[in-house]
């Protein structure tokens, strides 16, 4: 960056690195260590129409895929600068800071159109500054989850998240949806510049029985109620669904296709394809010999995969994935059954063999690389439904 570039900077730019490291998931639940985002950071928010028929039309990898574009894209077109994103299966919440804006504004349209052109989604998106969003009754605090150094993910509380998202969706504040639309003309047919975003890995499949994907929502004491969660799973419950134990590639990966049209950013499908097949070919090598070639250590990268997973908090609602046992997943239906009448909870559930996992690679050598995870058979979007029920 030119130093007359950096002399406009806002002095917010830095404001999500300032903030207290979360460490673990217990953390997020702890409101002293969120601040309030500026007022000249914008929040953006996407969600893919009818994510519902697409997984059951046979299509979560791509809706999942789909909903990374907007966080790969924002995150690609801000580094270096790191910014708060959440991922939520069939969408994602992402902040942008003041010197990006309006570049994310016209990102997002082409994320949009891209989504329409190369995987036949309709994607919703809109953006609005914090300033424009506090004038609607709510606010946006922030917390820096961070499970390794440098690996970074974003959650929020304030309503601000909640507010927007129904907005954008056409259910909420017709006056924010028109503030927050993004206009077609935006999207020039420019590509996006998804580098990083990929799904190599196999399906995950449970070592515990299950594969426990929930949603929980409501205006009460939270931590207790993901205590109590993973109390009811048992000691053999893995917190994170990724493990080593389920962590398996093969050659080629099932979304390779999937990565050579988000990569070829307007060049022969054909040639990008070809290159990604090698690309995998090579990674799957490496992998398998299990020795450092270079600066990369392919056991290590493994170990880091397991902690470099997202946690899904925002305003009242909390989302996360579990591999625990059957017996485990009956007794936690129980649990919520009978607390979610008391607590004015609303919750959804939903159970499956596997779990998916795309993946945002910045520089797997420097340890820099994050993981989102959704459960099988719908997982996020089908909880949300039984939820919504």
């Amino acid at each position: 960056m030119s130093s007359s570039a950096a002399e406009h900077l806002s002095p917010s730019e830095g404001f999500f690195d300032a903030l207290p490291l979360l460490e673990h998931e217990r953390d997020a639940f702890d409101v002293t260590r969120f601040r309030p985002a500026p007022d000249d950071w914008a929040l953006a928010v996407t969600d893919i129409v009818d994510s519902t028929g697409a997984v059951a039309r046979g299509r979560h990898k791509t809706v999942n895929f789909v909903a990374a574009m907007g966080i790969a894209g924002l995150r690609n077109l801000c580094a270096p600068t790191r910014i708060p994103f959440l991922f939520g299966g069939d969408g994602a919440v992402v902040m942008v800071p003041p010197s990006k804006v309006a570049a994310a504004r016209a990102e997002l349209a082409r994320v949009r159109g891209q989504s329409r052109r190369d995987f036949d989604l309709v994607l919703r998106a809109g953006l609005v500054t914090v300033e424009t969003l506090r004038r609607f009754d709510c606010d946006l605090l922030v917390g820096r989850f961070e499970p390794t150094p440098g690996n970074s993910f974003g959650v929020f509380l304030g309503g601000g998240v909640r507010v927007l998202e129904d907005a954008v969706r056409g259910r909420g504040n017709a006056e924010l949806g028109r503030l927050a639309a993004i206009p077609e003309s935006l999207d020039d047919g420019e590509p996006v510049n998804l580098e990083g975003l990929s799904c190599r890995w196999d399906t995950l499949h449970s070592s515990q029985e299950t594969m426990l994907t929930m949603i929980v929502r409501g205006n009460t004491d939270l931590r207790e109620i993901y205590c109590e969660v993973l109390r009811l799973a048992g000691p053999e419950a893995e917190i994170r669904p990724v493990s080593l134990n389920t962590l398996r590639a093969r050659w080629p990966p099932t979304g390779f296709m999937l990565e050579a049209r988000a990569r070829r950013r307007g060049g022969s499908l054909l040639a990008w394809t070809a290159r990604v097949l090698a690309e995998t070919l090579l990674a799957r090598v490496v992998l398998a010999c299990g020795k450092p070639i270079g600066g990369f250590d392919p056991q290590r990268y493994r170990s880091e995969i397991v902690t470099n997973t997202d946690f899904c908090m925002h305003d009242e609602t909390l989302c996360f994935v579990i591999d625990c046992p059957l017996a485990a997943a009956d007794a936690i239906k129980m649990y919520l059954a009978d607390t979610a009448p008391k607590r004015g909870l609303r919750y959804g559930i939903h159970l499956s063999e596997t779990a998916l996992m795309t993946c945002l690679v910045t520089a797997p050598a420097d340890s820099l690389h994050v993981h989102f995870v959704d459960g099988g058979g719908g997982g996020y979007t089908s909880a949300s439904k039984s939820l919504k029920a």
